[in-house]
């Protein structure tokens, strides 16, 4: 009996961080088993504001030249163009820190192996999340690696930044 009752202890004092739930599996959907590319339309229906805001402005700019790379000229959530997917997948962690229904999903990862000489492989990429109508979606993704958030990327809508 004593020993259940400092396991309850420790769960009751353990900080809010979690290692993986549901909020991850939001995010862990994106890396494994294959990367998907978010701004995906087919993914949409995953995300929320802001980010889904520079989605539609990218569509709209490619919409108008379809010949220049308009705002997402790279995978958000490897932060790269490049990877190797078993690597990825074998180095993915995931850690989520939940307040109610909004929190962040950090993913470390890297992009290939050691023994490849990239430089650089490594990645820290922090998702905020949202609960809407029940189920974690994804608000925006920033690297903690290059320093850039994907809601505040400028986007070429033809003749100008917006």
């Amino acid at each position: 009996m004593k020993r259940a009752s400092i396991a309850a202890l420790v769960c009751l004092l353990a900080p809010s961080t979690a290692f993986a739930g549901p909020a991850s599996n939001a995010v862990k959907f994106f890396y494994t088993p294959d990367v998907r590319f978010e701004p995906d339309p087919k993914y949409r229906d995953r995300f929320t504001e802001p980010v889904t805001k520079l989605f539609e402005l990218n569509d709209e700019a490619v919409r108008k030249n379809p010949d220049v790379i308009a705002c997402i000229d790279f995978d958000p959530g490897l932060d790269a163009q490049d990877f190797d997917q078993k690597t990825v997948s074998k180095t993915l962690k995931l850690v989520e820190a939940l307040d109610g229904d909004t929190g962040t999903v950090t993913a470390t990862l890297t992009l290939f192996p050691a023994d490849a000489g990239m430089e650089g492989a490594a990645r820290e990429m922090v998702w905020s999340v949202k609960k809407v109508d029940g189920k974690w979606k994804i608000a925006d993704i920033a690297s903690r690696t290059n320093g850039w958030t994907l809601s505040q990327l400028q986007c070429m809508t033809g003749q100008s930044l917006e």
